[in-house]
């Protein structure tokens, strides 16, 4: 399927989603954080899309203002790609998005490394606890805003 024709099965889906494909590789979804799992379970369980597989979950900080969620997923059955985005609403005081890892259990770690190294809460993940950081470390060191002053991370 191309990417226009994903857009198409996919825009019935939701209201509020945002499509962009133009020079992209895969066809990039924007959905509201509301939305996010109710998309994710169709990507997955619907036989036109068939998004069976998380190959990466990845956490970008838009400092000052939130952090966005990347998950590019793919269908095995059907061969292609899609990149959905979701965001935060601020740094600080929601920075909480509902966890896919029960739907593509790939996101389990990659949650945890988001957790761990942004500061994002996934809610209703299994076992959100630090993966690289020692459980005492205060901060999250992929902040733009982290101040190191153990010079660990060097830029």
């Amino acid at each position: 399927m191309t990417n226009t024709e994903l857009q198409s099965v996919i825009s019935s889906w939701i209201n509020g989603l945002g499509f962009q494909s133009e020079g992209k590789q895969y066809l990039t979804i924007t959905v509201p954080k509301e939305n996010l799992r109710e998309l994710m379970l169709k990507l997955k369980n619907e036989e036109s899309t068939s998004f069976d597989f998380l190959f990466s979950l990845s956490a970008v900080d838009y400092f000052p203002k939130n952090f966005g969620v990347l998950y590019h997923l793919e269908s095995t059955k059907h061969r292609h790609m899609i990149c959905v985005i979701t965001y935060t609403e601020d740094r600080e005081n929601n920075v909480s998005i509902d966890s896919v890892s029960d739907l593509f259990p790939t996101a389990n770690f990659h949650e945890r490394e988001a957790y761990d190294l942004m500061g994002i809460i996934f809610n209703g993940h299994p076992d959100l606890r630090r993966l690289f950081m020692q459980e005492d470390w205060v901060g999250h060191p992929l902040r733009k805003d982290y101040v190191d002053e153990t010079n660990l991370i060097i830029r």
